[in-house]
Formats: C-alpha cells, structure tokens, sequence
C-alpha cells in the first residue's frame, strides 16, 4: 500500500496551571532519579504508547534509540490517563509511537499537556484497514439467510450499503475500525514497517541499522504467522468459533479463518458493561453455535465469563490468559509481541483439543 505522512510534525501547546507545576515538580524528581547509563546520549528519544509498539519499537531501535513505553503491562489504552512523569517523557520525545485506528483516545490531550512538538509516527498507516472493512462486510453478506423473499433482500441490501457508506461514523466504540490491529501478525509487518521509515526519518545517520533491524525481525512476523496458519489448519473448520471476553482478537481470527461468535462485552472497550439482554443472547449463541470454551483476555476479570459459562455448559479458559490489550509481565512467557502471540495460539488450540506444533527455528528464541 501506499504510505503517506509517516512523521507527522507537531505544533507545541503552552502548558499551564496546576499541570505545570506538576510537570516542573517531575522534572526536579527525575534530576535526583537515575538515567539509563546504557543509553546513548544522541540516541534517539522515543516514547512509544502501547506495550506492543514498545516492543517493536525496540526491536527496530535496537540501541540507537532512548525508548519509553506509556502504558505499563496489564494497562489498557481504553482507560488509561498519563501521569505527570509519562507526560514529561512526551516533552523530552523527538519521536512519538502511536497505535492509531482511534484507540489512544487519550492522545490529543496528553500532546497538548506536555507540550511535545516531535514526529508521530501511527503505526496503524501501514495496515489497509478499508480492505479488512470490505472483507467483514462481504463476509456479513455472505452469512445473511438466504431464504428471504427478493423484495425484503433488495431492500436490506439498499440500507446496508447506506449503513457502509456511514461505517465509520456509526459502528462501534472507535469510528467503526476495530483498532486491535496489533492481533494480526499479518498487520505487524506493517506496522513495524512504519517504525521504521519514521526512525529513518527522524535519524537517517543510522538508517543502515534500522533497517537491518526491521528486515531481521520482519522475517520473525513472517514465520510467527505461518507457523499459526499450521496450527489452525488441524483444527476442521466447523470447531473454529471462538467467544472472547470483549472484542479484541479480530484481526487475528480473521486472517486465520477463525469465526467470531461473540464476546462477554459486546464492545471494542474493555471496561463496558453488558446488558443482561446481550447475556442472554450470547448464552444462547455459545449454545447454538456449539462454542467449546470462553477465553478470556488478561486485562479482564474472568468472574463475568464463569457464569455465562456455566449458563451455558462450557468450559472457561482462564488459568491461560490471552494477552490482547497488553503483553505479559516477566515470568508470564508472553513479556514481548511473538511470545505473547505464541502463548495466544498455544492456548486456543490446545482448548480446542489440538496439540501445537514445535516452533521453527526463526521462532525458537522466542519462548
């Protein structure tokens, strides 16, 4: 595809009143505090938003670049609020890392508070999120009930293509556009290709590095995602329909032919609440459709997903957490992007009553 505006400038904003002070007083604790002595003093000041563009920020920076990550592990971009210390790394960043596709609704004000006037590099402009809209909505079309008289159909056609046109305005929590691209291995390569063009931008002394970086660990994402396509491929495809606790894994499941019944909370969100109404309905989903289990993701309680479970006569697959919004702590096996990945495919398949395959070799540091 096409890539346009990869480093965005910028225009600094005053910072004022009490944030000011709180700011000032940051800095004065970071004087007394200790610095990376590892770091570079001419590296490249990055701060990266989620706890996946930290890793791939790392993995193509490598040691030229300063990096700071925003969100903690176990912290998720829906609800987080930064701290007066995450706001004066933004000031000091030359480069700032964003997931883009609306998740970081956070980012406008934080921008404003701290001041930073750096280069934006949106990690989500390197992932056609229109041609992954038109596939969910050809697939919608293509599980409509055929049986409906030709008039009923034109005329849902007609007001579904209506809908279309006003997808992004209408759908969801985020414009429409699921923004957990980061799922889809398929969609890191592209977004590690925008981190790189943007640290190439920003520091083209060491663009023979990044680079070279970008290019190893591309061919890492490329093995992850066909060593999951392996995996899938043993499991027949009526078994294939899974229930999350929010709406998360979508870009995985799509690219490996995985079908969405449903999730706990019917949202992009994770911190909303379902109605007893859309409990209901999704009981009756996991029942009908044949759902073996309910996985739940880390940054969720897994108390709501126990008692639909049991509702609903299933099994609930949480002493395994998916990582979805955040990658795992240390000693978890899922502390970086392909680790977390693997975890993730392991759990699903093994719930599934499959046994994974070794890893590759490219993937065997990964665990």
């Amino acid at each position: 595809m096409t890539h346009t505006s990869r480093a965005r400038r910028h225009v600094a904003l005053p910072i004022t009143g009490a944030l000011a002070g709180a700011l000032a007083g940051a800095l004065l604790l970071s004087g007394c505090g200790s610095t990376p002595a590892e770091a570079p003093t001419d590296a490249l000041n990055v701060v990266a938003t989620t706890t996946q563009l930290t890793d791939f920020a790392t993995q193509v920076g490598g040691d030229d670049i300063s990096l700071t990550g925003l969100l903690s592990v176990g912290a998720s971009a829906h609800h987080f609020d930064p701290s007066p210390k995450e706001l004066l790394a933004l000031s000091q960043a030359d480069v700032l890392i964003v997931n883009g596709a609306g998740l970081e609704t956070f980012i406008d004000s934080a921008i404003e508070a701290s001041g930073f006037d750096g280069a934006i590099i949106t990690a989500a402009d390197g992932v056609d999120l229109e041609a992954h809209e038109e596939e969910e909505h050809e697939h919608q079309h293509e599980d409509e009930a055929p049986d409906q008289d030709a008039d009923h159909d034109e005329a849902d056609h007609a007001h579904e293509e209506s809908d279309h046109a006003d997808h992004a305005d209408h759908d969801h929590d985020h414009g429409g556009v699921n923004p957990h691209i980061w799922t889809s291995p398929r969609n890191a390569i592209g977004m590690v290709d925008e981190i790189e063009h943007g640290f190439v931008a920003a520091d083209p002394e060491n663009e023979a590095a990044y680079t070279q970086r970008a290019s190893e660990y591309r061919a890492t994402l490329t093995a992850l995602d066909e060593w999951i396509s392996t995996q899938f491929e043993q499991i027949p495809e009526a078994d294939r329909v899974l229930v999350s606790g929010h709406d998360s894994l979508h870009y995985y499941l799509e690219d490996y032919g995985i079908e969405f019944a449903g999730s706990i909370i019917p949202s992009f969100e994770d911190n909303a609440e379902p109605s007893a109404a859309e409990i209901d309905a999704l009981v009756a989903t996991i029942q009908e459709r044949g759902v073996k289990a309910i996985f739940v993701e880390s940054s969720m309680s897994p108390k709501l997903a126990r008692t639909i479970a049991k509702e609903a006569g299933v099994t609930v697959v949480d002493s395994e957490s998916l990582f979805a919004d955040s990658l795992g702590a240390e000693g978890t096996g899922a502390e970086t992007y392909v680790a977390a990945t693997i975890h993730n495919t392991r759990v699903i398949v093994e719930a599934w009553g499959a046994t994974p395959t070794e890893l590759p070799a490219e993937l065997g540091g990964a665990e």
